[in-house]
């Protein structure tokens, strides 16, 4: 990869396995909108990104160098090998098909914050509705970045806030989760900086002692919010896919668990 510094923008060269639509609108982060130009804008961390890929193939980030440093570098992954993990997960003949023709998922590096509020609002909802929700959520709130876009409020805001206000945001029975969890994260009762250092199991364990928290949300938030690349969160389409596999996981997804799941997902609401 190749980063050259422009005025006001930063321009990414040689990216490889970056697919802006199928990252950003694939279910794992709700704060995106593609733009009427085909360019993707969001928020995440307290900053605002508008995304696009030019002509020539490379990408072009809205963004400060301070900024692509300390947040987006990070949060779309960039360090990490895409194509070298991809090439390994092609041993296994239906993962290598879903790649071949899904090519450029990407696991988004979330706030464990954001990551665990937006998956317990996920529970038993449609993906047009939580992102609704949500923005209603920064938009009443969270810290205004710009003209058009807020932050997305912190436990200490949120902890401040009755059920009966989570219910007008539209959240349903989900309110008194999340006032529980706002009030725990504010109070120090839930370290979520803390749990990112265990172990995938206890971190698991962890999340699930949390009032409303059951397994999917959990590793949910593992994957997408707590850096877990290897947890393999598994819904209603998951386990159709797991019909595939009677013997478990191939050995080819070891410590990639989490991205292969996001290829068959995609290829799973696509095909079954």
């Amino acid at each position: 990869m190749i980063i050259e510094e422009q005025e006001n923008a930063i321009l990414l060269k040689d990216v490889k396995c970056l697919d802006l639509s199928l990252t950003l609108d694939c279910g794992q982060s709700f704060r995106w909108i593609e733009e009427q130009d085909g360019s993707w804008s969001g928020a995440a961390y307290g900053k605002h990104l508008n995304i696009r890929k030019n002509e020539n193939g490379d990408f072009v980030l809205q963004t400060t160098t301070d900024d692509f440093n300390a947040v987006w570098c990070n949060y779309f992954d960039l360090d990490r090998d895409y194509a070298e993990i991809c090439e390994k997960l092609k041993e296994d003949k239906l993962v290598a098909s879903t790649i071949d023709t899904y090519y450029g998922i990407r696991i988004l590096n979330q706030e464990p914050w954001e990551a665990i509020v937006s998956f317990v609002i996920s529970q038993q909802n449609n993906i047009k509705r939580i992102k609704g929700i949500i923005k209603r959520l920064c938009d009443t709130y969270g810290e205004k970045i710009n003209d058009e876009w807020h932050a997305f409020p912190s436990a200490e805001t949120l902890s401040r806030l009755s059920v009966a206000d989570f219910e007008v945001l539209g959240t349903g029975y989900r309110g008194k989760y999340l006032k529980k969890l706002a009030d725990d994260v504010a109070s120090g009762t839930i370290k979520l900086d803390e749990i990112k250092k265990l172990s995938l199991e206890d971190a698991k364990k962890a999340l699930l002692d949390i009032y409303g928290i059951g397994i999917k949300v959990a590793d949910c938030a593992l994957l997408f919010g707590f850096q877990f690349i290897e947890c393999f969160p598994v819904d209603v389409w998951m386990k159709r896919v797991l019909t595939f596999y009677p013997n478990g996981l191939p050995e080819c997804f070891k410590g990639y668990e989490g991205i292969a799941q996001q290829y068959l997902f995609h290829w799973a609401r696509n095909n079954l």
